[in-house]
């Protein structure tokens, strides 16, 4: 539009809307302005009979009849910084595993204590195995110390100490 025509007022219509009567129940419609159509619009606006163009519709979009015809399956295609950083993860976690299990058979992760020798104890009027334990290796487990006592001398449990009974304790 140019400046003039705006100026000059000639392109300015005056829109008046209808009253619309409404029974209860029933739905909202739109409104009709008088003197529209309800064709569709021009697709250009640079057309009309004043410009000896004729006005072209817009193409229709072609209806799919199913919502999965149109759609590709997706592959996942990873960037050659997402394959670098897949490769480094997968290799890390690998190098960890092995580490962890290398150390386990090498013995350096084993919970048993490692004993050198074992020595003679007589057990006395009101001591436990646990006691026995914590007096004989106070740096190691009373619980792995106990266990082990009780495989040296054949013990189903710790109730079975009885005073005066003399145990093979396993010292470092």
């Amino acid at each position: 539009m140019s400046t003039a025509a705006l100026a000059s007022g000639a392109l300015t219509t005056e829109v008046t809307t209808p009253e619309v009567t409404q029974a209860p129940g029933e739905p909202r419609r739109r409104r009709r302005i008088p003197g529209t159509t309800t064709e569709p619009l021009p697709i250009r606006a640079c057309s009309g009979p004043d410009l000896l163009r004729e006005a072209r519709p817009a193409p229709r979009a072609k209806r799919r009849t199913t919502w999965s015809e149109d759609i590709e399956p997706s592959v996942l295609q990873l960037t050659r910084r997402g394959k670098l950083l897949l490769t480094t993860v997968s290799i890390l976690i690998f190098g960890a595993a092995v580490a962890v299990l290398g150390l386990r058979v090498a013995g350096v992760l084993d919970p048993q204590p490692q004993f050198d020798h074992t020595i003679q104890v007589q057990v006395g009027a009101g001591q436990s195995l646990w006691s026995i334990a914590q007096e004989t290796n106070p740096t190691e487990d009373p619980a792995l110390v106990v266990e082990k006592i009780a495989d040296l001398n054949n013990l189903r449990n710790a109730a079975d100490v009885i005073p005066g009974q003399t145990l093979q304790i396993p010292v470092r």
